[in-house]
C-alpha cells in the first residue's frame, strides 16, 4: 500500500494542481462578476419597468385624446375636427367605416326627442343631405 501511495504521490504533479487551482479560482471570479453584472442590469430594467407603468397610467388617465392642451392644439389646427365638432353642437354625429370613410350619420333632435340614422349614399345629392339634416334637427 506504501508503494502505491508513493507511485500516486509521484504520478501527482503540484504545478499542475495549482495550474488547475488557479484557472478555477479564475473562472469564479468570471462567474461572480457576471452574476454581479447581471443583477445590476435587472435593477436598472426593474427602475425603467416602473417609470414606463408610472407613464402608461399618465397617459390612461389623459385619455385617447391626450390633455386638454394638446387636444386644443389637434382641434384648432384640423379642419375635419372642427366640422365634426360643429356637426356634434348640432346634434349631428357622423360615424367613420372600416376606411375612414364618414357614411353614417345620426342626428338627434332634443326638443322632440328624435333620434334618426342616416346611411349616407353617394347617389344622392349633398344639397339632398343638407336639407334632410336640417329639416330633422
Amino acid at each position: 500500500m506504501t508503494t502505491q501511495h508513493n507511485e500516486t504521490l509521484l504520478s501527482h504533479k503540484s504545478a499542475d494542481h495549482a495550474s488547475h487551482i488557479i484557472e478555477l479560482d479564475t473562472q469564479k471570479f468570471r462567474i461572480a462578476k457576471l452574476a454581479s453584472d447581471l443583477e445590476i442590469e435587472s435593477e436598472r430594467l426593474e427602475q425603467e419597468l416602473e417609470g414606463l407603468k408610472g407613464r402608461l397610467h399618465e397617459l390612461d388617465m389623459q385619455g385617447v385624446e391626450g390633455n386638454e392642451m394638446a387636444r386644443a392644439r389637434r382641434e384648432q389646427d384640423d379642419p375635419t375636427v372642427l366640422k365634426l365638432k360643429i356637426y356634434r353642437s348640432l346634434g349631428v354625429d357622423v360615424e367613420p367605416d372600416s376606411a375612414g370613410n364618414y357614411n353614417k350619420a345620426i342626428i338627434r333632435n332634443s326638443q322632440k326627442g328624435d333620434v334618426h340614422v342616416v346611411n349616407i349614399d353617394p347617389k344622392f345629392s349633398r344639397f339632398f343631405y343638407a336639407n334632410y339634416f336640417w329639416q330633422t334637427m
